[in-house]
């Protein structure tokens, strides 16, 4: 893509800059002889084209390298004009010499007043043509470095997420297994039925979360078999309450979104034998999603949590959605509730 736009920029300048020449050739010669052709498009040639070209190609390359090294800009004006001067030069030689156009003998004065007079004015050409050149190349090195950083942008997310997944899946995995520890203690069969269970979990973590996207009812399904591996430390049956409001079928969404607040709102609640200890909300609306968590806990238990910090959380839903997110988290003196909102626009 860069080639192209370097292409399309170089040939869009030269067409303009040649039709430019063709109308002033036509104008000058508007009242000239049509046998003198031949001579005003040899003077052109020389007078425009060759400094032209010699100059911009020397901004273009030499002298914008130069800018870049260098932060002295009356300095690099007085390269400019050098490098303008030496392409009117060329130019004057090419008229001079080369074509066999007598720059002295078409006029009545002295060759150093005629060079004196070309070489300015070719100059003042050659210098246009160079800045012209200067804004080109700033142009297209500008589009290249925010491609540059557009793709280092890219990577940097994909490290974050990276490493935020590195820190997310183990603390799900360990979590699991010591539940069905629990249970094998207490009943071999039931936890053969949750080592199933641990099978989808372990399976969906580590090919669904691959994904930047999934389904939501394989979402919701995980969520599913997560509360009821949780569900193992303890026999009552009104611990949790997870409802799902709205239809699930053709939405998709960030794998593993709820979960982090789902898993903190199990290891904040110290009281399992409390009904609606937690209680979760999912609702499904056409042009969002919002999660709702509320947990009871005893804030006098003085107890160390391993759940995962708000602040990863908060950084790995900047990621996924940025700006499409409302997170409320809020406290009371027995209460924890957390409210995210995901819109699809």
């Amino acid at each position: 893509m860069r080639k192209l736009l370097i292409a399309i920029l170089h040939i869009g300048f030269w067409l303009c800059y040649f039709s430019l020449v063709i109308c002033l050739i036509g104008v000058v010669m508007r009242n000239e002889d049509m046998t003198r052709i031949n001579y005003f498009l040899k003077l052109f040639f020389g007078f425009a084209i060759v400094p032209a070209v010699i100059s911009f190609y020397g901004f273009y390359g030499w002298l914008f390298q130069r800018s870049l090294r260098f932060r002295n800009v009356f300095f690099l004006f007085l390269k400019g004009l050098g490098l303008s001067f030496g392409a009117s030069c060329v130019g004057f030689l090419t008229l001079h010499f080369i074509l066999g156009v007598d720059c002295v003998t078409e006029a009545n004065e002295s060759f150093l007043s005629i060079f004196t007079k070309m070489t300015v004015f070719m100059s003042v050409i050659a210098f246009i043509t160079g800045v012209i050149a200067l804004v080109i190349k700033g142009f297209i090195t500008w589009v290249a470095e925010l491609k540059l950083q557009e793709a280092l942008k890219q990577k940097n997310y994909d490290m974050e997420m990276a490493l935020i997944k590195a820190q997310l899946d183990p603390h799900f995995l360990f979590n699991t297994i010591n539940n069905i520890d629990v249970l094998i203690l207490k009943n071999a069969e039931e936890a053969s039925a949750y080592l199933n269970k641990l099978s989808d979990i372990m399976r969906f973590m580590l090919y669904e979360t691959k994904l930047n996207k999934i389904l939501l009812t394989k979402e919701l399904e995980y969520i599913e078999k997560y509360i009821e591996l949780q569900k193992i430390r303890t026999a009552n049956a009104n611990y949790v309450t997870f409802t799902v409001v709205g239809v699930s079928a053709n939405k998709t969404i960030a794998p593993m979104i709820f979960i982090p607040f789902i898993e903190n709102a199990f290891k904040h609640t110290t009281n399992k034998k409390v009904d609606g200890a937690i209680v979760i909300t999912i609702l499904i609306e056409p042009q969002s999603i919002t999660f709702t968590a509320v947990n009871k806990f005893n804030p006098l238990a003085n107890k160390e949590s391993n759940g995962l910090g708000n602040e990863l959380i908060r950084k790995r839903l900047q990621l996924l959605y940025p700006d499409r997110h409302c997170l409320d988290v809020s406290q009371t003196a027995d209460q924890y509730r957390v409210h995210l909102k995901l819109n699809y626009g």
